[in-house]
């Protein structure tokens, strides 16, 4: 069950990143990155990564994709010409289904070759908040203080910039 569930979600990422790309809509490409970062963080529930799963959805889908539609629907940007104009839905649902049939058949001879690794029991630790907050305040401290401070530039930067008034010149 949770083999189709990641054939669901990676056909469904693989999808809508080539709809993000094809959309002759600037916004509707923002929304089907919505749509990818939402698949990716399925992936990352499968993989019992519960904390990137969540923060996928918070951060990425949620705050930065609000922020770039603001700044399309800011810009007011026209429509462009897309690269695939012939491009229909009849050749998107085929597209859709061989990529499912390859998946399958990818994976049937992946378990009968026994490619497929195992996993293991500690796996399960990974991808709490717990596992990395440790990893993150004890073995990439610095990094993070560093991340911190730069972070904490920039935002006093983009400050100063916005309340800087231009000079009049008469």
């Amino acid at each position: 069950m949770v083999t189709y569930i990641f054939i669901l979600l990676a056909t469904l990422a693989i999808a809508s990143a080539l709809a993000t790309i094809m959309s002759k809509s600037t916004v509707n490409s923002a929304l089907f990155l919505v749509l990818n970062m939402v698949a990716l963080a399925g992936v990352y529930l499968l993989l019992k990564a519960q904390f990137l799963a969540v923060v996928q959805i918070l951060v990425y889908a949620g705050a930065i994709m609000v922020l770039f539609l603001f700044v399309i629907m800011l810009l007011n940007v026209e429509d462009e010409q897309s690269v695939f104009s012939k491009f229909t839905f009849k050749y998107a649902f085929g597209v859709f289904l061989g990529v499912i049939v390859a998946a399958q058949i990818l994976y049937a001879v992946a378990s009968y070759t026994d490619i497929l690794p195992d996993i293991s029991g500690e796996m399960v630790y990974v991808g709490t908040v717990e596992a990395i907050g440790t990893t993150m305040f004890t073995e990439y401290l610095f990094p993070f203080e560093v991340t911190a401070i730069l972070l904490t530039v920039a935002v006093v930067g983009a400050l100063f910039i916005a309340q800087r008034k231009p000079n009049s010149q008469n």
